[in-house]
């Protein structure tokens, strides 16, 4: 029986790291998370994934994961690592080092992990705990894959009914095969685009192209990410993003008041790119909420849940849109783990919706280990 389920204090497993480009981000992410976390409610277990995938134990200090003199943190692989329990009525944490006995850590209730990118946000990991019947914060295996592949998610809102932006895929197989044909429907889009791994976030690989001589080395950079690109036209509006948090009991899917983005102009940030949002403190700002007529903030916050819901997205995620000139709104991505620091747009979304940070990270906890696990 689980601690959850006799009384006891549930015991959560902070799980950061990872083997992504983002690894460093998804460390900034937990050091927040496990400063606020509410320890009186929650036995804590900080879990670190090495970029070789190595599992360990790792200090339970928020400050080692924190940016600091503009530092990014990592984990590093230990001499120790970690392993699940070998069976479904055991989910207990084992230690296991070179020519020394297993140590035997306890049972975990609930994994809360604070993963961005390929192997932690794209289904992957998900499946891993599926497969150990282990209750965890987020999307499932579907709702992960396909928020992680932009390519995916925009045909998928296309389906719904949702408004998404011109595109053009380049494939790995496209790109070896028939390069200039594959750069000329990317110049089709019109100058300028935005070039980007399909499956990467935190901006990572991220290009804004102004002409077609600069389209080449665009693909490449958004390759040595991922061997799929996705180049977008642009969309002409303003930034709004709206956090999205899973129903209670069954209940509908709920949506904070939606927030801009405003990048500051001072010509050291042309968009909305990794150092904006995780190193200069002073490159954007969210205003939320967002000064926007009634209706189109309801538009806002009813798109924000339909594509939540389009996915079959469970816990939390941000979807991000364009309010254009002319009145329309168009949707740019679902994040299914978005950035989760104090400063992150998520949850400051929901500060200023009523939902403090400590509460938040409670209600996702509630919402994992309330929800059955396998197929729902």
């Amino acid at each position: 029986m689980s601690a959850a389920e006799n009384g006891h204090k549930p015991r959560v497993a902070i799980l950061f790291g990872g083997r992504s480009s983002e690894h460093a981000v998804s460390c900034v992410t937990a050091a927040g998370v496990l400063e606020y976390i509410d320890r009186d409610k929650y036995d804590v277990v900080p879990i670190g994934i090495a970029k070789n995938g190595q599992w360990s134990l790792v200090a339970d200090d928020p400050a080692q994961w924190s940016l600091t003199s503009q530092t990014l943190p990592e984990v590093t692989a230990s001499v120790e690592s970690l392993t699940v329990g070998h069976s479904l009525d055991d989910r207990s944490l084992v230690a296991v080092a070179p020519e020394q006995m297993p140590r035997h850590l306890g049972e975990i209730d609930v994994v809360l992990p604070l993963l961005h990118g390929p192997f932690g946000e794209d289904g992957t990991i998900q499946g891993l705990f599926e497969l150990a019947d282990i209750r965890y914060v987020g999307a499932g295996v579907l709702a992960s894959a396909v928020s992680m592949d932009k390519h995916f998610m925009k045909v998928i809102f296309a389906s719904a009914g949702l408004s998404v932006g011109p595109y053009e895929v380049i494939t790995d197989r496209q790109w070896s095969r028939s390069r200039d044909a594959s750069l000329e429907r990317a110049a089709s889009l019109g100058f300028p685009v935005f070039v980007k791994p399909a499956r990467a976030g935190s901006s990572v690989g991220i290009s804004k192209v102004s002409d077609a001589g600069g389209l080449a080395a665009a693909v490449e950079a958004a390759r040595e990410h991922d061997p799929k690109v996705l180049i977008e036209g642009a969309v002409t509006g303003r930034e709004i993003e709206c956090a999205v948090l899973g129903g209670r009991d069954g209940g509908e899917s709920r949506a904070s008041m939606p927030g801009e983005i405003v990048v500051a102009r001072d010509g050291e940030h042309e968009f909305y790119d990794f150092e904006a949002k995780y190193v200069d403190d002073t490159a954007a700002q969210l205003s939320c909420p967002a000064d926007l007529p009634g209706d189109i903030t309801e538009q806002i916050r009813s798109q924000a849940v339909q594509a939540f819901d389009a996915v079959e997205a469970e816990g939390l995620s941000r979807v991000d849109f364009f309010y254009t000139g002319d009145g329309n709104v168009v949707i740019n991505e679902i994040n299914t783990m978005p950035g989760f620091t104090p400063n992150s747009m998520y949850p400051q979304m929901w500060a200023k919706s009523g939902v403090g940070y400590t509460e938040l990270i409670d209600e996702l906890i509630h919402l994992a280990l309330t929800r059955r696990t396998g197929l729902r």
